[in-house]
């Protein structure tokens, strides 16, 4: 006779049947709450503004939000911040490319690395480091908003570029890790964790429009915009700090051991609060990768489409009417219109997959809506896209287009890749929940790279 014998008993439905069938449940697991704990609404709650100050959300888009600083930093310290100066050095006009490339090059080593250390390291210390990393990173970039650096600008490149490298590595951490831990949760608080990370995003994009609006100077919107980042950050950490001593909390962060099969004859291995994960340091790949391929192709090709329109393409994108003169063709143009509208679009999107959760995870529609969105790239490379050099024809004349595509790219960003990331660790048994919550981080990073890449080809090709 045998017995399936673990450490930890299956009691949330869906583990109970994983066990017993060897294929786990994926709508519904985990949504059961121990007698006693309190509502998964407060665990939503911490864990949906954990994420403003995120990861890579929180970093990239205060990185590319400030653009007219870093247009008034690369170009002339004294002079004016305008993308149309024929002598604009080669490094202003692709500046976001190479911003795109160092956050995602090194977040994707980086993942790699957390992969391998989600057994060696406890998650506390891999989310603390790098939220301290990031937070020390921007004070840097804060300190240097009041330095004169005209005489030295590609030196300043370096730096802006090493200090976005190193806040997108411990960012991406950061979020794979908290990402990974929420993996054994039920989906609803694997949602709210996602969407909080679009708000961040949304956030970073109100935050440079009413510094834009209160400053008259470039360096002290910058460096209220800065300061604003800092503080996220410092709120993030609180709040991680907070989260364990929630009941709720601590009864999915529980340690969680494999099911094991041993005879009749043997004794029943006992349970050991000490024990590690699991057997091996390093979780089983293979497995991981065979259970959620499906979903890494969509995850992929989402990230890649957006990353090749968002923000190289569409922050080029001018206004038809900026010969007027007017404050909302000119100044502020680009921060509606690609910032706060694509990222208010990725929110709704997100926040969508709490009511509805179609199509499922192994849907032949997923993919074929991932696919579906490639149509998007040719409408903003349409539009009044600047500067022009091969690619003469602007078909879109109006200035409600891209507000509309951009609608269109963040909103389908959003709901897809959202229900593509919470389905992903439900497909698996829950002790490897963490570790495919980063396999999933790390299909996002791919597609990210290969979008950063393909990007900086298509900016010279048009």
């Amino acid at each position: 006779m045998t017995f399936i014998t673990a450490a930890t008993p299956p009691t949330e439905p869906g583990a109970a049947l994983s066990a017993l069938t060897g294929r786990p449940c994926w709508r519904g697991c985990w949504n059961t709450r121990p007698l006693g704990c309190p509502g998964p609404r407060t665990v939503s709650t911490a864990l949906h503004h954990l994420l403003p100050g995120r990861g890579q959300h929180a970093a990239w888009n205060f990185f590319v939000t400030a653009k007219e600083y870093w247009v008034f930093k690369l170009h002339n310290c004294s002079g004016s911040a305008s993308r149309l100066d024929p002598e604009d050095s080669d490094i202003l006009n692709y500046f976001e490319s190479y911003l795109a490339i160092a956050s995602t090059v090194p977040s994707l080593l980086c993942l790699v690395a957390n992969f391998l250390l989600v057994n060696r390291v406890p998650v506390h210390v891999r989310v603390l480091a790098s939220l301290l990393v990031t937070l020390a990173v921007f004070v840097v970039m804060t300190v240097l908003v009041k330095v004169d650096t005209s005489s030295w600008t590609r030196g300043f490149f370096a730096i802006t570029i090493v200090c976005m490298a190193v806040v997108s590595g411990a960012s991406i951490v950061f979020s794979s890790s908290v990402y990974g831990m929420t993996g054994s949760f039920p989906m609803r608080n694997s949602q709210a964790l996602i969407s909080g990370g679009a708000m961040g995003g949304t956030v970073s994009a109100v935050a440079s429009l009413v510094d834009m609006a209160a400053s008259r100077d470039v360096t002290e919107s910058a460096l209220a915009f800065f300061l604003t980042a800092a503080v996220f950050l410092g709120l993030c950490i609180g709040l991680y700090l907070l989260l364990p001593r929630l009941e709720y909390a601590r009864y999915y962060m529980r340690p969680v051991y494999p099911a094991r099969v041993v005879s009749g004859e043997e004794e029943p291995p006992q349970a050991s609060l000490s024990s590690p994960l699991a057997a091996s340091p390093t979780p089983p790949l293979r497995p991981i990768l065979r259970k959620t391929a499906g979903l890494g192709f969509c995850m992929v090709y989402l990230f890649f489409i957006t990353g090749l329109i968002f923000p190289a393409i569409s922050t080029n994108i001018q206004s038809l009417h900026e010969g007027s003169g007017s404050p909302w063709a000119t100044k502020f143009f680009v921060p509606l219109t690609a910032f706060l509208v694509y990222n208010f679009a990725d929110l709704c999107g997100r926040q969508i997959t709490a009511w509805l959760q179609v199509p499922g995870p192994r849907s032949k529609a997923l993919p074929a809506l991932a696919l579906l969105r490639t149509a998007l790239v040719p409408l903003f490379v349409l539009c009044n896209y600047q500067p022009r050099r091969h690619l003469a024809l602007v078909l879109f004349t109006s200035d409600a287009y891209p507000v509309l595509f951009s609608c269109l790219l963040g909103l389908s960003h959003g709901y897809l890749s959202t229900l593509a990331l919470i389905y992903g660790p439900k497909l698996v048994p829950r002790e490897l929940a963490e570790a495919a919550g980063v396999v999933m981080s790390l299909y996002l990073m791919v597609g990210l790279i290969l979008g950063s890449a393909g990007s900086a080809l298509l900016e010279h090709l048009v």
